[in-house]
């Protein structure tokens, strides 16, 4: 690992003067760790594997060097909907930020950038890629979606960035990074950034990077010295009453909190406005632009609380973030670094706040084996349990540990799908139809069931409770049911499964 030679100013690094002005605009004069080794590696022209925890500024890491590239070297054959650069995201919101660093550093230059994502209508983007894009920043799955339908060409691309490529393996882009890498020119070059290190992450790095540069500017999977963390110990009823004491006893004005479900995250927020705590959530079911509304008014200060699914823990780039509160602990380890890198970024100090249950015990000791530290453990003795706590609903059972939740449904609550037999009660006048579903069905006899639809009104049936009594009806209409009913195929044990339909 380099030490950042701290001489190393942006004007030592030889970026285009309009790149220059465009950061001395921005107000920074000297570059990050990250930021000096990388850069240097970028120009040069060659691949390189990028980890640096999160906040340490990998996004100018990459966004400097390829705008000077680009600018240096003007398309040969420019074609419209035909970008020179692609970058990869795993979310809508690190998308929206990595274009945003990329308008910012290149407000001086002529070249266009373009970013697109799910969540929003997709024909702005088709109009946009009828004109010159240079730089196109994306998300795997509307990638595609725009693949195929055409409207995009990836013929041009000269270099490739990966950003944040251990969320995109998490989330399961895999096979949709192969797609596309198969339709890239064979010639480009190969940038893979990454907050932490995996086998899946050293796999693709052997399978897409030629004699990469290696930059590594903090131990793996480490938290950064300027994020204070602490842990409360508290039941899970009694977390949402706690966090409102926290925020309105120390009067805190910015604070990102992190719960495992979306529907987790709808509730808590719901609870925090009931306690007079303006609070919204964002996650994968809010629309995107309830997403993008939300996030503006908590960066503004608007909206002091912003509760989040981990799909916020990568792309939220909030100046001197103070506060991240995990309300409760992921599943996976390495999600709580990603977590509190929302805060303590850009050499801001911040606290990250775990409340803890019993039962996510074996989750926190996991994370602080990964982070080869012990997270102190804080009482909060000015906090007052209420007396009176409204029941709640009992809460599935928590994921074995390793494995992620893929539903908030229990199967008491689960209803037949279609296709499948239901529980039935039994109609008035029948015997309730034996549950013990091994039990081979008796053929039924259509001689017999004539005599039965013959017998008079009101008369039980051999081994049925008494019916109740029925009008008279005509001799003539009981035997055209009695008819009727014998030609009607008899009902399987099981009925089959529909086959799914396509397109759903």
């Amino acid at each position: 690992m380099t030490t950042l030679n701290n001489e190393i100013t942006f004007a030592s690094l030889n970026l285009a003067e309009p790149i220059m002005r465009a950061i001395i605009d921005a107000g920074y004069t000297q570059p990050t760790p990250v930021q000096a080794q990388a850069i240097p590696l970028v120009l040069a022209g060659g691949d390189l594997l990028a980890g640096a925890q999160t906040g340490t500024g990998k996004t100018a890491g990459f966004t400097l060097p390829v705008l000077h590239l680009l600018n240096a070297k003007p398309a040969a054959n420019p074609r419209a909907g035909a970008p020179r650069c692609l970058i990869l995201t795993p979310t809508r919101e690190l998308a929206a930020q990595v274009e945003e660093s990329v308008q910012t550093y290149g407000k001086y230059l002529s070249l266009k950038s373009l970013v697109m994502f799910g969540g929003v209508n997709i024909n702005p983007q088709i109009k946009a890629l009828r004109g010159q894009v240079d730089i196109l920043v994306a998300t795997p799955g509307r990638l595609l979606d725009h693949l195929s339908q055409k409207t995009l060409d990836l013929s041009s691309v000269e270099i490739l960035i990966l950003d944040e490529a251990d969320r995109m393996l998490d989330m399961g882009f895999i096979r949709d990074i192969r797609k596309i890498l198969a339709l890239l020119p064979k010639k480009r070059q190969n940038l893979l950034f990454s907050a932490t290190f995996s086998e899946e992450i050293k796999t693709l790095s052997d399978g897409l990077l030629t004699n990469p540069g290696f930059v590594e500017v903090a131990r793996r999977n480490t938290t950064s010295e300027l994020v204070t963390q602490s842990v409360h110990m508290v039941a899970q009823k009694l977390k949402s009453h706690l966090l409102s004491h926290l925020i309105k006893h120390n009067d805190w004005k910015q604070v990102l909190v992190f719960t495992r479900t979306k529907h987790g995250a709808n509730r808590l927020a719901e609870k925090l406005n009931a306690d007079g705590i303006p609070a919204a959530a964002i996650h994968g079911n809010k629309s995107q632009s309830a997403r993008t509304k939300a996030l503006a008014q908590f960066k503004d200060g608007t909206m002091p609380v912003l509760v989040a699914t981990d799909i916020a823990a990568r792309g939220l780039d909030i100046d001197m973030l103070p506060h991240v509160v995990n309300f409760e602990l992921p599943n996976v380890p390495e999600d709580y670094v990603h977590r509190i890198g929302r805060t303590g970024r850009a050499g801001s100090s911040g606290a990250a706040i775990s409340l803890v249950d019993s039962e996510e015990m074996q989750h926190l000791r996991d994370i602080e084996r990964l982070i080869k530290t012990q997270i102190p453990r804080v009482n909060i003795d000015s906090f007052v349990p209420p007396a009176h706590i409204p029941a709640e609903a009992p809460r599935p059972p928590r994921p074995q540990h390793g494995q992620k939740r893929h539903s908030n449904t229990t199967a008491a609550s689960r209803t037949p799908r279609e296709g499948q037999a239901a529980s039935r009660t039994p109609r008035e006048g029948q015997a309730p139809r034996n549950s013990d579903a091994t039990k081979p069905r008796q053929p039924r006899d259509p001689q017999a069931r004539d005599q039965r639809s013959q017998q008079p009104s009101g008369q039980p049936r051999t081994g049925q409770p008494p019916a109740r009594p029925r009008p008279a009806q005509p001799a003539e209409k009981l035997l055209s049911e009695a008819a009727r009913h014998q030609a009607m195929p008899q009902p399987a044990l099981f009925s089959p499964r529909p086959a799914a339909r396509r397109g759903k």
